[in-house]
């Protein structure tokens, strides 16, 4: 009788390693690391941290902490090693060699995360594409990587289907992803345009991931957007109307989270989604202020948007989390136009924000007192849609009113 022998995945164990010129900064972003690769199903068997000017063009790692590295893989019986920075194909190709063991970067490893959590036919196109565009300068390295562990991390997405290993194909199939998104990009255009028609403004929530975007889009709007107190817990950008104070409407836009190192294949495949932060018209960065490493987060965030071309926009930075706080050390952000302190999960100061939207609205608005005559009282709707009204009295010679609404609209008026 023929024996059955069950085959159990094993769960990758991985060694987080790093090159710095700061210890401290190094640290903080293998933290990071750890839950990236926690994030992407791992588990962090050890860490290894080289202080040096720069990585080594050709190994990551200096010779002496790359056999220190194989004794460590030994000794802690690990699957692989993940490095924090985007490995040359000369880097991945040597360290293999070296070690024989699986070898992983931060970018493959975001971008498995994004594999895993793209739910919409744009988010799986653009996530394809970067893996794509990433595994095509890396053909010669990464073929022992992909086939020493079933269902690890790297192996999501178009990693099943083999494709690494026929540059044609994967050629091909970026050819086609390119006219899929091109197509995709003209219908959000389409519907950027629809909105600039109706005069309806544009917040985009911005900031680092797991700040806090989607609690917040959801305590103000009730979008139902996954919320979890993980990296990327969502992807797919989400757009849903508040009604302000004076029954005015502005649209609520969230945008995928900024991490340091956002590696490049990403920024340029969600363009087109990041690109909804340049045409609003105010930013609301939400910051966790809880975290120790807000400052460098900011940072990374306005970074990120420079290098979108996104400048010039009225920015408010949002410090959320504040039922989490335990330092005293004041909360600043010298390039936003005005601060807020808030709590999404609690509801601490979103009345204020609400107002705060208001203030910010009126600054492009300029402010009427009119009487309307009782036939075209139909102009209230559009000024409630667009504007503010503060108030509105019924007199014999038609509707008086007190509002802010747009210039375009004021002449009309």
């Amino acid at each position: 009788m023929a024996e059955f022998i069950e085959m159990k995945e094993r769960k990758e164990r991985v060694i987080l390693v790093g090159v710095t010129e700061e210890e401290a900064e190094g640290e903080a972003s293998l933290d990071e690391l750890a839950e990236l690769v926690k994030t992407a199903g791992a588990d962090v068997a050890g860490r290894l941290l080289q202080k040096r000017e720069q990585a080594h063009p050709g190994t990551y790692l200096g010779t002496g902490k790359v056999e220190e590295l194989a004794e460590l893989i030994d000794a802690y019986d690990a699957t692989g090693i993940v490095c924090d920075d985007e490995l040359s194909p000369a880097q991945l190709k040597n360290l293999e060699e070296a070690l024989e063991t699986k070898v992983m970067d931060r970018t493959l490893v975001i971008l498995d995360i994004f594999a895993a959590r793209a739910t919409t036919s744009e988010g799986k196109l653009q996530v394809e594409l970067a893996q794509l565009k990433y595994r095509l300068s890396r053909l010669t390295g990464l073929g022992r990587s992909m086939s020493r562990l079933g269902g690890g991390i790297g192996t999501r997405g178009p990693g099943e289907k083999k494709l690494e290993s026929d540059r044609r194909l994967i050629r091909d199939r970026i050819a086609q992803l390119n006219r899929e998104l091109k197509e995709v990009r003209q219908h959000r255009e389409i519907t950027r345009a629809k909105r600039e028609k109706q005069h309806i403004p544009v917040a985009a929530l911005v900031g680092y991931t797991n700040a806090g975007k989607s609690t917040l889009l959801n305590r103000l709007t009730g979008a139902g957007v996954l919320e979890e107190d993980k990296l990327f817990a969502t992807l797919d950008p989400t757009t849903r109307i508040l009604e302000l104070p004076g029954r005015q409407e502005i649209l609520l836009t969230d945008t995928v989270g900024f991490i340091r190192k956002l590696p490049h294949h990403l920024i340029e495949a969600f363009k087109s989604t990041l690109e909804e932060a340049k045409y609003a018209d105010i930013i609301l960065h939400v910051v966790d202020a809880s975290n120790p490493q807000r400052e460098m987060q900011m940072r990374t965030v306005y970074d990120t948007l420079r290098d979108l071309g996104i400048q010039g926009k009225t920015i408010a930075a949002l410090f959320n989390k504040q039922d989490l706080v335990t330092d005293a050390e004041p909360l600043r952000d010298f390039t936003a136009d005005r601060t807020l302190e808030i709590s999404a999960a609690d509801g601490t100061g979103l009345p204020a924000l609400r107002e705060l939207l208001c203030d910010l609205l009126r600054e492009h608005k300029i402010y009427v007192e009119r009487t309307i005559a009782y036939g075209d009282a139909g102009i209230l709707q559009r000024i409630r849609r667009q504007g503010e009204l503060l108030s509105e009295e019924y007199r014999p010679e038609g509707i008086f009113i007190r509002a802010y609404v747009p210039a375009e609209l004021g002449g009309k008026l």
